[in-house]
């Protein structure tokens, strides 16, 4: 039902006629593919050399510059700075998909009770959710971190609850105006139960902006890892994460030492980027008003 005849030409269009964001959702598209392999194939780039494990870090010299046998130089706890960024973003995405996964699967089912039955249930929902909402994201992460500890499961969990409420609202509002259709009317007459309703007539209808939001709270939940790692709250040190490498970089700027900042920070802010304009030419894909407006 959320893809009819009179869109299919349109999307036909759409898709055969690139336009300047479509373009970019390529480029992004291109640039998150790029970092899942290279996360997928990161045990490859250990057992090439590239040393990561504590234990071994006194092989490597401290503070190497960028060399043919270090590519992104060495840090001053003798890591190799290019495995610790390609480790850095198998550790992100781990991170990032649970915490997506774990808002988005909150929200939705929320939403769509809240919006279907209405009443008491929705004006408290609204109320925890709008509460939850006007808290800053890294804020109340932060704070949950506090409590759960480290850890890729903690600190997805730290991350995912300040995402829920942007589920929740947009599927309740979508919910809401969906359930007066006659479709919904008809299977209601035919005696359709919540359950029954909720799952194969409203499900399908209210979740065409929950890709777009998964893969742009996927990007700010990058931002917000790092932030955590940044203040020594996100994954075990030993871990490699892009946060903390930018924290233990902090102290060699000073001194000339610009590789050990420059390449985990230009890695993070290259995966945001392709996260976004991924997210953002998939809302102009699934959006028809977006399309017309070009």
């Amino acid at each position: 039902m959320s893809l009819s005849k009179n869109r299919l030409p349109q999307l036909l269009k759409f898709a055969t006629t690139p336009s300047l964001s479509q373009k970019l959702m390529v480029i992004g598209l291109v640039i998150t593919l790029s970092f899942i392999f290279l996360a997928f194939f990161a045990p490859v780039f250990q057992g090439w050399g590239w040393l990561q494990n504590p234990t071994d870090s006194l092989i490597n010299p401290i503070h190497a510059a960028p060399s043919a046998k270090y590519w992104f130089g060495t840090s001053r706890q003798g890591y190799d700075v290019f495995c610790r960024t390609i480790f850095g973003a198998q550790a992100a995405l781990q991170v990032v998909l649970v915490a997506t996964a774990l808002s988005m699967l909150i929200g939705v089912p929320l939403g769509m009770l809240s919006g279907y039955i209405g009443g008491k249930l929705d004006k408290v929902l609204l109320f925890l959710m709008d509460s939850i909402y006007t808290l800053p994201g890294l804020l109340l992460s932060v704070t949950l971190a506090f409590v759960v500890g480290r850890g890729i499961l903690n600190a997805a969990i730290a991350i995912s609850i300040a995402y829920v409420p942007q589920y929740y609202r947009v599927v309740r509002n979508h919910t809401v105006s969906v359930k007066t259709e006659l479709f919904i009317e008809a299977a209601q007459a035919m005696g359709a139960n919540t359950w029954q309703v909720l799952s194969k007539y409203l499900f399908f209808n209210v979740i065409q902006s929950v890709p777009v939001l998964f893969t742009l709270n996927a990007a700010d939940a990058i931002l917000v890892l790092g932030g955590l790692g940044f203040l020594g709250l996100g994954l075990p040190e030993e871990t490699p994460e892009w946060g903390y490498d930018l924290r233990q970089a902090l102290d060699a700027l000073p001194t000339g030492i610009w590789w050990t900042a420059l390449f985990p920070g230009l890695t993070m802010t290259l995966m945001v980027v392709g996260l976004s304009l991924f997210g953002e030419g998939l809302n102009e894909f699934i959006n028809p008003r977006l399309r017309k407006r070009g």
